[in-house]
């Protein structure tokens, strides 16, 4: 498999699945938005075009033979924050569960359509987007921030988080002190679209708990204003 030539300001979208018509399909539907597409038809191939082409977003097939999609991710992981769009079974809200845990930053369910499908890639493209461009460092206690470089360290060791976890943890930071809705989190994190979606809002919360909290069941960090929204500590 010979490796594209991306343009600059190009972004690359690579699409791991192992049924042709719907790498077919993705591929079409996101070369006429204008992003290069780079497909994979398994796991093993997946991995190794992530590593050779650095991709902005992968959209991760569940459902593949010898190496699924969980297992993909979870290597994935190992070694890249590319945000990853998983697509599952309709009704397998265990697999959409499994993959956030993973580290999944978002997922579609076949059957969808092709304006679902880019609006679900635009906002994880804007989110990541955004986090990146973050100039400065916020400290709270022993959490530093470093919104520049995108690192967050507490005490002496660094947090790696996904891009979604950062988003959110970078909304909360630059608003540290002031409780924010949580219809704002989800549209400022996740985009307009998902302002119901408070099930995102809340396992996200959790996976940032667990990662930044010394005590997730005795948050200091993350602060909980019940039926309204969540604050970052100022102190």
């Amino acid at each position: 498999m010979g490796r594209l030539t991306r343009q600059p300001g190009e972004q690359t979208i690579l699409t791991i699945d192992d049924d042709q018509r719907m790498r077919r399909l993705l591929r079409v539907n996101l070369e006429k938005e204008g992003y290069r597409v780079v497909t994979a038809a398994d796991g093993p191939a997946g991995l190794e075009s992530a590593e050779l082409e650095s991709p902005d977003l992968i959209v991760l097939d569940v459902m593949m033979p010898e190496m699924d999609g969980f297992t993909v991710l979870k290597q994935l992981r190992e070694f890249s924050d590319v945000p990853v769009i998983l697509l599952t079974a309709k009704g397998e809200e265990r697999d959409k569960v499994r993959g956030l845990d993973l580290g999944a930053d978002d997922y579609l369910t076949k059957p969808f359509g092709p304006a679902e499908l880019l609006a679900r890639v635009r906002a994880n493209l804007r989110r990541r987007g955004s986090a990146e461009a973050a100039p400065d460092t916020i400290e709270v206690d022993d959490l530093t921030i470093n919104l520049a470089r995108r690192r967050v360290i507490r005490g002496d060791q660094e947090i790696r988080l996904t891009p979604t976890e950062y988003k959110l943890l970078y909304e909360l930071a630059t608003h540290a002190g002031k409780v924010l809705l949580h219809s704002d989190l989800l549209a400022r994190v996740w985009g307009p679209e998902y302002r119901d979606e408070v099930d995102y809002l809340w396992t996200y919360v959790r996976y940032l708990r667990n990662k930044i909290e010394p005590d997730p069941s005795h948050p200091r960090y993350i602060l909980s204003e019940p039926g309204v929204g969540y604050m970052l500590s100022a102190d």
